[in-house]
């Protein structure tokens, strides 16, 4: 018999103000966020697990082609490595861009700081159009150490995703795979496109996968609605 959790409302009353002097309509509507952050937390768990239970998802039938950071032209399935789960990154630095997205660049800065560990249980690569070498001049200008960079071979992939516009700028696309014996199946991609965004906001997905925001939404301001990150200070 599954036990119910505890409501958030009972829990909420356990916390605890870190220092004193607090008003009482604090008090109040800390509590009461407090609840909601619990049932938040509860609702992505079960996001999450609805995401893992997924259906085998379609079979990658075209051979769309890479190079990888020793300039060997490889497949999609090759990018794999050793593991049976691969999460790309398609990033915003087409050869037509002189310098790469400020907000692809601020997230895969973050990415870099966990990549050695994430890499221990999946395989990770960042997809770009331009050549491996102009990417991977840009991550060593950056200081990034653990992310590994390839480029795609023609802008099929680009395209048939979506996010090659027709004056050759791009979007980004976080795509994830899985191994299937000797095929490569897609298991999740994100699909919330900029017609989908609420009034008044930047297209997002749900978790932000940016810790420029997250961390953010903590603060009185807020994330903002004219601020966005640049290259250099």
């Amino acid at each position: 018999m599954t036990v119910p959790p505890t409501p958030a409302a009972e829990l909420a009353k356990l916390a605890k103000t870190p220092f004193p002097g607090a008003s009482t309509d604090y008090e109040t509507a800390r509590q009461a966020l407090l609840a909601q952050e619990i049932e938040f937390r509860r609702h992505m768990t079960r996001l999450t697990e609805q995401r893992r239970a997924l259906p085998p998802g379609p079979v990658i039938e075209k051979d769309y082609r890479f190079k990888d950071e020793q300039a060997f032209e490889v497949g999609l399935i090759d990018l794999f490595g050793d593991k049976d789960t691969l999460v790309t990154y398609f990033w915003m630095y087409g050869p037509q861009r002189e310098r790469p997205c400020p907000m692809c660049t601020n997230w895969l800065g973050a990415v870099n700081g966990n990549a050695a560990d994430i890499k221990q249980r999946v395989a990770l690569k960042i997809l770009g159009r331009s050549s491996v070498e102009r990417q991977f001049a840009f991550a060593q200008e950056r200081g990034w150490r653990d992310l590994n960079f390839v480029q795609t071979v023609g802008d099929d992939y680009a395209r048939d995703l979506g996010v090659l516009l027709p004056d050759g700028s791009e979007y980004p696309a976080l795509i994830v795979f899985r191994r299937d014996g000797d095929r490569v199946r897609l298991f999740w991609a994100s699909e919330m496109t900029r017609e989908m965004a609420d009034p008044g906001q930047d297209p997002r997905d749900a978790p932000d996968i940016a810790s420029l925001w997250s961390v953010l939404d903590l603060t009185p301001g807020g994330r903002g609605t004219d601020w966005y990150p640049k290259l250099n200070y």
